[in-house]
């Protein structure tokens, strides 16, 4: 069963992707990303020799439920919707790391984070902030985590501040 950290995960990959192929059309992407997450549950299904259970239901049900993939699509619409407003934040907070020198992961992973912290005040911060480090280190390495857990820190504060 997909749950929001998978569609956290899944939202980062669509974030690299559009931050790869700049003018990438989403409507277009989306659903094909959801194709290809269905092929990959296929493939995985074969090699441990087990067959998935037929279904009538359209790919995109077959690998997430649609409130998850409802909540992936939010995140990328909603990240790349404000994308220059959460860049110029993220600069302001970024010290001496201009964008164009942090790596794809980190920076996806922080704007993924900046997007939830400045836009979704359904999500606690501390839950933001445990999931984006879990990101960075699950998809860079242990230092990216450090990193991002420096800056989201501090953006944290100054909202409690706000607040």
């Amino acid at each position: 069963m997909a749950t929001r950290r998978q569609g956290r995960e899944w939202a980062l990959q669509l974030l690299f992707q559009a931050d790869m192929n700049p003018g990438l059309d989403l409507d277009m992407s989306i659903p094909k990303f959801w194709r290809q997450q269905y092929t990959c549950k296929v493939e995985e299904a074969e090699k441990r020799d087990a067959e998935l259970p037929q279904s009538t239901k359209p790919v995109e049900d077959r690998v997430a439920p649609p409130k998850i993939r409802e909540f992936t699509e939010k995140l990328v619409r909603g990240v790349l919707g404000h994308l220059e407003e959460i860049d110029d934040k993220l600069v302001a907070y970024t010290q001496n790391w201009p964008l164009h020198r942090m790596g794809s992961v980190e920076r996806n992973v922080l704007r993924l984070a900046f997007y939830e912290l400045l836009y979704c005040s359904d999500v606690p911060p501390a839950v933001v902030l445990n999931e984006a480090i879990d990101l960075a280190k699950y998809f860079s390495n242990t230092d990216s985590g450090r990193f991002v857990n420096g800056i989201l820190d501090r953006l944290n504060k100054e909202l409690q501040k706000e607040r």
